[in-house]
């Protein structure tokens, strides 16, 4: 049985093995069910898939740096914003990236419930088309920069055409602190005077 995976947007996505020039094996996830499909995945590597786009990828297995507890604050922190954007979290490394969506979801709710067809759509269907179909960019991140003491920095994403980069907004300090002091500012023009 191949290697299959469902995407967030319900796309299958098959597993396959290729070389590299120098005849190493290469592994990649296609749409194709036919070719040189792999039947388990290969010893210290794991499925991904990108928060922006949904995009699944074969990499090699991320060690734990950021601890479950983090993990678990990081997303107790989201599920408490009130905003018409959604947010995702997703964790490389030392790295937490908060990820939101490029759509505005109640504006988009609102419309469904608009239109004529709309109606005759359950609310969790709607969801479900929702978290489908929606794509999302990174907007702000935090840094473990001290491992024993667990201290990160915040930045932010700068989407000025002169520097569209990230640029850091914080002095070192614990997760918590800095999602306090920062994550309220997403979704608000107040983002964009963060410095």
């Amino acid at each position: 049985m191949p290697v299959k995976y469902e995407n967030k947007g319900k796309k299958a996505y098959y597993l396959h093995q290729g070389k590299t020039k120098t005849g190493k094996p290469k592994y990649y996830f296609s749409m194709k069910d036919k070719g040189n499909l792999v039947e388990k995945i290969p010893e210290g590597y794991e499925i991904y898939e990108h928060p922006a786009n949904a995009q699944v990828f074969l990499r090699k297995k991320q060690p734990q740096i950021v601890t479950d507890i983090e993990r678990h604050l990081i997303n107790k922190y989201l599920k408490k914003l009130k905003r018409p954007y959604h947010y995702l979290s997703d964790i490389k490394g030392k790295i937490i990236t908060i990820f939101e969506s490029n759509q505005n979801i109640d504006a988009i709710k609102e419309l469904f419930e608009r239109l004529p067809f709309g109606k005759y759509r359950s609310e969790s269907c709607i969801a479900e088309m929702l978290d489908r179909e929606t794509t999302y960019r990174p907007v702000m991140r935090f840094i473990l920069e001290d491992e024993n003491h667990r201290i990160f920095v915040a930045e932010r994403f700068c989407f000025k055409g002169s520097v569209d980069d990230w640029i850091n907004i914080s002095m070192p300090d614990s997760l918590e602190n800095l999602l306090k002091a920062y994550l309220k500012h997403l979704g608000k023009d107040s983002f964009y005077e963060i410095f």
